[in-house]
Formats: C-alpha cells, sequence, structure tokens
C-alpha cells in the first residue's frame, strides 16, 4: 500500500523500509490525485534515530512538500519551515565533482534553500 502522506514515509522509513522507495511511492500516489491532505500532517523526524543520513531525508521531506505545493497551487505546509528541516552543509545528489555544478544550477528552489542540491527532475516519476 502506497504512503498517502509525506509523514507516511516518514513513519515507513522509521517501520524499516526504504526511503526512497517510501518516496517514490507517496509520489505515484500524489500525481494521481493532488491535494493538500498529503502534505499537511507533520512527518516525524528521521534525523534522531539515522543521524545525517536522516537529517538529509528529514529535509527531502520537507523540500518535496514546498515543490509539491508550489506545482499544484497548494499550501505549503508549516512543518517545513523548522531548522531541523535544513542542513548546515550542503549535500549534494551525486558525489561526482563533474556534477556539482549541474546539480547547483538545476536544483529546484525548496532544496536549495534547504542545502539540498538534486537534478531539475527529482520528483519527476515516469
Amino acid at each position: 500500500m502506497r504512503p498517502k502522506t509525506l509523514a507516511e514515509v516518514a513513519e515507513r522509513t522509521l517501520a524499516g523500509d526504504d526511503f526512497g522507495r517510501c518516496l517514490a511511492n507517496f509520489l505515484d500516489g500524489f500525481y494521481a490525485a493532488p491535494n493538500q491532505a498529503a502534505l499537511d500532517p507533520t512527518p516525524a523526524l528521521l534525523a534522531p534515530r539515522f543521524g545525517e543520513v536522516g537529517r538529509i531525508e528529514d529535509a527531502y521531506l520537507a523540500a518535496t512538500a514546498e515543490e509539491l505545493a508550489r506545482a499544484y497551487g497548494l499550501n505549503a505546509p508549516r512543518w517545513i519551515a523548522g531548522e531541523d528541516r535544513r542542513l548546515h552543509r550542503p549535500w549534494f545528489a551525486s558525489e561526482l565533482p563533474s556534477l556539482r555544478a549541474t546539480l547547483l544550477l538545476e536544483s529546484p528552489t525548496g532544496f536549495r534553500s534547504r542545502n539540498l542540491f538534486v537534478s531539475a527532475n527529482a520528483l519527476s516519476r515516469v
């Protein structure tokens, strides 16, 4: 069963499921029926359990909510503004130095503002 909210993505990740798979499944459902209720509930923080990886995932959830809200004319949920939803150091989706400039340029605003540098199609599904 697909997570219906970003909060469910976090819950399932904490229960041992793969973050990337949960997020992809959420996106599939969201794109089929975009709605405010999918973004509003506050996801549990992953950093206390998963450390640095969890901090990245916490920021990624907030960036995802912001970008989906912007793309679909929804309200950005309040929880995305928390300091615990931002990284203090830049994180790049690729470790290849040659791709960093591309990621710096392409990264959508919601990601860039949280120090996450991803490709322009980071939230795309095939």
